[in-house]
């Protein structure tokens, strides 16, 4: 019998790579439900899988590989198939509902079928766990107790936190409106996960065996000559005031900067309100500060003369379809859009949230009325929630116009409303210690009925000078001039010799930036790298990190660190991606999360530079060599990486979840990513990547997988990861 050959395995490797993409597609249009039953859970699905594993073994044996650490790393992937193939045939998964007080030994299927549990399950308390002083969820908390013919065992289910009994594993899900009841994952996988995480263990094993065995390919490329010449190469990646209107009454400079120093809840978290002022202040002019005020006095002549700043030519109008239809110019005021006739925008607005249109036209005007929305919220005060009110059971903040609680004694009813008309009166009259005095009895309040709800003094301290500096915006313009700089000497011959400045920039850019992520962290309480903002960020960090720790031997690592750190940072700056800092989400306040997300963007890091080795390449053929060299060098580590972030999601999953893989697009896209990249490393095997050019050219084109895993799934696909 003839053993398959590359070709039947290279074969067989394309269509399941196709049919994952495919599917990841169909799901967006289709559903969920549908790509689950008609392509992850078909029989042919599996069979396809199982079919390319026998060939690839089968054309791993006829290749007579004996090296230990190459046996181990695809007995792992051997492994972790045979685990999801008894978790396919032999686990059982379904939903648990329970009322307080209310015992059931069933749960539902996900075709609908009541099965039974081997013991009782009874809840006997459930509830949602707050941010203190906000409606931020911290936690969703089920107490049970379960129950079987000789035992009992109590325990707390909760996000990140499952019950085990009699093999099987209940995870906190879902809840009632009411509070009164809980939804219940409940997962039985006895055979599947064991052998699955040995796969698991074995692949983390023989990945790092990967890059220290001495008879492995890395540690013959640590050991080429052109390593220890140093490369250089050539990287070609870049072809390319207001009118005189009389001035706003706003706050003095110092009674604005008091009043940012208050607290508020914003963003469902408490922070100061010098936070929300530069976010308002953003959002309608795209700067942090405006024709000279700062954030805090244009926020504050909002708040108290409302009639002079709705006459400012504040509101920034990108649209150009836009402004040239109704002739608006690039900076126009609130009272610009109202006239006799009504709202200006009104009509379109409602077109488009009615979806009668969506041409560009309508998506400009309702972006523009975003913009006017956050003025007129503010004028009616409701984001100024700023009053604490410590009740029986937790705080609330009110803003002075809101509807308050009934139980609220007659003295605070009567200082959250009247507080801020005594403020104002001396506002109007300017009378600065009239205005200081005012400002310190609002924070003298919140400390006292807002106490356990406030930051701590280091995180206020944090964000205030977080606040101060805005790191994105100054990073990207450095790390982008210095790299079009670093890229003229790299021209000139003159790199070298500039060397140790070069590196000291990045160096201090690199310094910067982990200030930046430093703060977040303190802020926040949790490793900066819970959404696309603060990934792009990482990302920036990491490359700078790997630049600076390579330059001694490539000195145009400094070139590719300024340029590529400087695009994320620039990605992050002017995308979608918002930079406000928030509480994690229940499910994301794990351990897991921080190995599980650093590690992904660290390989992500490490294959951005591949491409960037690749782009060099193909446009300075007399370096390609030397380039493919420093390529693989990057490959390695970032096939390690990635494999390794892969699978720990996956256990994260498992622990949250109670399904260690769902065929989420992120997950689909990135484990294509990972195969996509693992091809380069079979030099052996296909001919064609031994040729430096074809090599360049297979690895740009494989970033291409990269950037629908971060931002195709993101912005495209959707699904459970869109967040990140």
């Amino acid at each position: 019998m003839k053993l398959p050959g590359i070709k039947s395995v290279a074969a067989l490797y394309l269509a399941v790579i196709t049919v994952m993409a495919a599917a990841t597609v169909a799901e967006k249009y289709h559903g969920t439900a549908y790509v689950s039953d008609h392509i992850y859970g078909a029989w042919w699905f599996a069979l396809l899988w199982a079919v390319l594993a026998a060939a690839a073994a089968a054309y791993f044996l006829r290749q007579r590989v004996r090296r230990p650490s190459a046996v181990a790393l695809h007995l792992a992937f051997v492994l972790i198939l045979a685990g999801a193939l008894l978790t396919h045939l032999t686990a059982s998964k379904g939903m648990i509902h329970l009322r307080t007080g209310e015992t059931t030994r069933q749960y539902v299927t996900g075709d609908m079928q009541v099965r039974q549990l081997p013991f009782a399950v009874t809840l006997d308390h459930f509830e949602v766990r707050y941010h203190e002083g906000t409606s931020a969820a911290a936690d969703y908390v089920s107490t049970i107790t379960m129950t079987d013919e000789s035992s009992q065992a109590k325990a707390t289910v909760s996000m990140n936190n499952i019950a085990s009994f009699r093999s099987v594993r209940l995870y906190q899900s879902s809840f009632d409106s009411d509070m009164q009841g809980s939804v219940l994952a409940m997962n039985s996988d006895p055979w599947g996960i064991p052998v699955t995480y040995a796969g698991y263990a074995l692949l983390f094993v023989s990945l790092v065996w990967m890059l220290f065995d001495p008879r492995g390919t890395y540690r013959q490329l640590l050991r080429s000559p052109l390593l220890r010449r140093g490369a250089a190469a050539l990287l070609l990646l870049f072809a390319a005031g207001h009118g005189g209107m009389a001035a706003p009454r706003t706050l003095s400079p110092e009674s604005a900067r008091q009043f940012g120093q208050l607290f508020m809840v914003y963003n469902d978290r408490v922070c100061p309100v010098q936070t929300y002022a530069i976010d308002f202040t953003k959002k309608l002019c795209g700067s942090r500060d405006y024709n000279g005020y700062t954030a805090e006095q244009v926020l504050t002549g909002f708040i108290f003369f409302y009639d002079d700043w709705a006459d400012e030519p504040i509101v920034k109008v990108k649209g150009g379809e836009l402004k040239r239809r109704l002739n608006i110019p690039d900076h126009a005021s609130l009272n610009y859009f109202f006239n006799k006739n009504g709202y200006l925008l009104g009509p379109y607005v409602r077109e488009y949230y009615r979806g009668q249109q969506q041409e560009r036209f309508h998506e400009e005007a309702a972006k523009v009325d975003e913009k006017l929305m956050l003025i007129m919220e503010l004028h009616s005060g409701t984001p100024l929630k700023l009053l604490p009110y410590r009740g029986k059971e937790r705080i609330t903040w009110y803003a002075p116009t809101d509807n308050l609680a009934a139980n609220i004694d007659a003295e605070h009813r009567n200082y959250i409303r009247e507080i801020f008309t005594l403020l104002n009166s001396e506002v109007q009259v300017n009378n600065e210690p009239g205005i200081t005095a005012f400002l310190d009895r609002i924070l003298a309040y919140q400390t006292t009925f807002g106490r356990s709800s406030l930051p701590s003094p280091t995180q206020v301290k944090a964000e205030r000078a977080y606040n101060q500096v805005p790191f994105a915006t100054i990073l990207f313009v450095v790390c982008l001039t210095m790299g079009i700089l670093s890229f003229l000497l790299l021209i000139s011959g003159r790199l070298r010799p500039t060397y140790r400045w070069q590196c000291a920039a990045l160096l201090m850019a690199f310094l910067a930036l982990s200030a930046c992520l430093a703060l977040r962290w303190t802020v926040t309480g949790t490793i900066p790298m819970a959404n696309g903002y603060e990934t792009m960020l990482f990302l920036a960090w990491a490359i700078m990190l790997v630049s600076l720790a390579v330059s001694r031997w490539f000195p145009i690592m400094l070139t590719f660190g300024f340029l590529l750190s400087g695009i994320f940072l620039l990605v992050s700056h002017i995308s979608q991606m918002d930079p406000q800092i928030s509480h994690l989400m229940p499910v994301l306040n794990s351990p897991l999360l921080t190995l599980h997300v650093s590690i992904i963007m660290i390989s992500f890091a490490l294959l951005s530079l591949t491409c960037i080795c690749g782009l060099t390449a193909l446009f300075m053929r007399s370096q390609a060599d030397e380039l493919q060299l420093l390529s693989q060098l990057f490959l390695f580590p970032a096939l390690t990486a990635l494999g390794m972030g892969i699978f720990i999601g996956a256990i994260w999953a498992n622990v949250s979840w109670g399904t260690y893989w769902s065929w989420d697009p992120k997950e689909t896209w990135a484990l294509i990513t990972f195969m996509v990249y693992a091809v380069a490393v079979h030099s052996q095997s296909l001919p064609f990547l031994r040729s430096a050019r074809s090599y360049h050219l297979y690895m740009v084109l494989a970033f291409l997988t990269l950037l629908m895993t971060y931002f195709g799934v993101n912005y495209f696909l959707g699904g459970m990861h869109s967040y990140a």
